[in-house]
């Protein structure tokens, strides 16, 4: 069930979190990568309110299939987002960052519902992580310029991105739903505590 005039669900009770999928060397190389800059500035700004406001913040890593790329060139973590100490990083081996992994049980164990998420790469695990979680049952804002991707060949990364950002819009279930929004956005949410707001419902155009 998804329309981007409904009326959206955007903060049921309950605690929020901030995913940080793949923010990997490699894949934020701003020779390849779109805008690669200003989404690592963009992922930043949401670290650091996080951090200041108490929100957790849990990263992946893509270790590639049967863990190949542990530890090769562009694998480790952007050197402007490293993890803290409390900040717990998820290894995975697959777009999907709850497939066989412990990121469903390291939310569930936080009683976090929804998600910020960013990262890297859009078609692939940024997409296929929003679509898992609302099916787990998690809502998610989809932080529309603080993920990225490089060029695919058949479409340009600034046109698969603004594809994502539209047709992820409003995706979800009965239960759970996806809602892109900007970086900005998330910041004046998180600021102003709607981040742990009671439920309250938003239309596009009323995202203030």
């Amino acid at each position: 069930m998804r329309s981007r005039e409904r009326v959206r669900e955007m903060a049921a009770p309950g605690k929020l979190a901030l995913l940080v999928i793949d923010a990997q060397v490699a894949l934020l190389d701003p020779r390849h990568a779109y805008r690669a800059d200003a989404v690592v500035e963009a992922i930043e700004a949401l670290l650091r309110a996080a951090r200041r406001h108490g929100i957790p913040r849990i990263f992946v890593q893509h270790d590639g299939k049967r863990g190949a790329w542990i530890h090769e060139p562009g694998w480790e973590i952007h050197p402007r987002l490293q993890p803290q100490p409390d900040e717990p990083v998820i290894h995975k081996r697959a777009s999907d960052s709850f497939y066989e992994t412990a990121l469903e049980a390291e939310l569930r164990s936080r009683g976090v519902d929804r998600l910020i998420v960013v990262g890297c790469q859009t078609p692939y695990c940024v997409d296929t992580t929003s679509r898992r979680a609302v099916s787990l049952g998690f809502n998610v804002w989809l932080v529309e310029d603080a993920h990225t991707t490089d060029d695919q060949g058949l479409l340009s990364p600034e046109a698969i991105i603004r594809h994502h950002n539209f047709v992820l819009d409003g995706f979800g279930t009965e239960r759970a739903s996806i809602a892109v929004l900007s970086s900005d956005e998330v910041l004046k949410r998180l600021t102003s505590g709607a981040g742990d707001a009671s439920p309250k419902t938003f239309t596009r155009g009323d995202e203030t």
